[in-house]
């Protein structure tokens, strides 16, 4: 591989959103389901065919159910998994949003428990409730809860997620090409998108500040990203800011910013 692996590919096969019904809700799940139909760089990027499709409401990989809010029976579960064994028609991936996941009964979830633990390699899954705590422990089990709540109303983004993890990993441990690469690429993005990614790359260096095997450098790291954020309210270029990312991230020269 000439670089880190694209965040889309790295998304969990099956995400809890977790959260009361309404818009926000609604549009973090879209928003997650066009990132895996993403065909661009660092997804969703908004402009793909894919990315445009599903904004748009009409992309064929993308299959809702329960939006009649209807309860999720076991025969829509049923026919869900039949199609499921469909391939996509355009997408890497292939979605299904199901809006009221929390409405199943027992024998759905267990047939949904099936499909999570043996379904093909290509299908996603999102199940929207209004508390994870709706769901069968196993079928929690087999996904990754994203708990909407706790960010009062804000959906965290999950591919953003996977960006940051990238990012962090590249400045503690990456090789300098490596993360010379994807510091260029980090040109592209406008400047609220680079402080979003860089926000959640001070999170996930916080993370693991713990379990690092170079305490100092990881703490320097982070006050590094942190004061670059902060470069960015006071109208300094992603352009700089990138440089300034990897530069900083050099060995023995973290927290370099001037």
């Amino acid at each position: 591989m000439n670089g880190p692996e694209p965040a889309a590919s790295r998304l969990s096969h099956a995400y809890i959103l977790s959260g009361p019904a309404g818009a926000a809700r609604r549009a973090a799940a879209d928003r997650l389901a066009m990132s895996y139909v993403c065909t661009g760089e660092n997804p969703p990027c908004g402009v793909c065919s894919g990315c445009r499709k599903a904004a748009a409401g009409i992309h064929p990989d993308i299959v809702r159910v329960g939006e009649d809010g209807k309860d999720v029976n076991v025969a829509a579960v049923r026919a869900l998994r039949s199609d499921a064994y469909i391939l996509p028609n355009e997408a890497p991936r292939k979605v299904y949003q199901i809006e009221n996941a929390g409405s199943m009964n027992a024998s759905a979830q267990n047939a949904m428990l099936k499909l999570l633990e043996d379904g093909p390699p290509y299908a996603a899954f999102l199940l929207l409730a209004e508390s994870d705590g709706d769901l069968l422990p196993t079928v929690r089990s087999r996904c990754e809860t994203l708990r909407l709540d706790r960010l009062a109303g804000e959906a965290p983004d999950p591919a953003l997620v996977e960006q940051s993890r990238t990012l962090a990993g590249l400045l503690l441990t990456g090789g300098e090409l490596e993360r010379m690469e994807y510091c260029v690429g980090l040109e592209k993005l406008d400047r609220e998108g680079l402080a979003a990614l860089l926000d959640q790359t001070v999170e996930r260096l916080r993370e693991g500040l713990l379990t690092s095997p170079d305490r100092k450098r990881a703490l320097a790291l982070t006050e590094h990203v942190k004061a670059l954020r902060s470069a960015l309210d006071f109208n300094v270029g992603p352009g700089h800011i990138a440089g300034w990312l990897c530069a900083g991230s050099m060995p023995g020269n973290p927290n370099k910013t001037r």
